[in-house]
């Protein structure tokens, strides 16, 4: 799968891991940025990976940052962009299952290392199990 992975200066370390996640289960990954911890403007690289994920460059995409707020807020600027804000497994799998979310949005201040690999995981091993909840995801957009 090709997987779209960016943040901000907080969620660098964790974009790091979740990046040798990525790679170790054979995954292709593009890393938006940024490229260090210095402080950054996070819609400079959330902007165009939700762009990609847009366009079908990328499949999924993955945002980390301090609380996952800002990043979820400007990615779901984009109109054929789901973002969900999750902190714990079991919420990656209901943004997919449910909202065919199509980036995950981490808060890598507030969820251990663990956690975050595992809502990696579970974001990208679930289904959207469409029926009903297509119905619901086909009203999201408002163009």
């Amino acid at each position: 799968m090709k997987i779209a992975l960016g943040g901000d200066h907080a969620g660098y370390q964790y974009k790091g891991i979740v990046k040798q996640q990525l790679e170790e289960l054979g995954h292709e990954v593009k890393d938006f940025g940024p490229f260090s911890e210095a402080s950054v403007d996070y819609p400079d690289y959330v902007h165009p990976l939700s762009t990609a994920v847009e366009n079908k460059e990328y499949e999924l995409g993955i945002l980390l940052c301090g609380s996952g707020n800002g990043v979820a807020i400007t990615a779901n600027k984009h109109a054929g962009i789901r973002a969900a804000l999750c902190w714990q497994r079991e919420l990656a799998e209901l943004a997919r299952s449910h909202n065919n979310a199509n980036v995950l949005c981490v808060p890598a201040r507030f969820v251990s290392e663990e956690v975050a690999r595992q809502m990696v995981e579970a974001f990208l091993t679930t289904p959207f199990e469409g029926g009903r909840h297509q119905t619901r995801v086909d009203k999201i957009a408002c163009v």
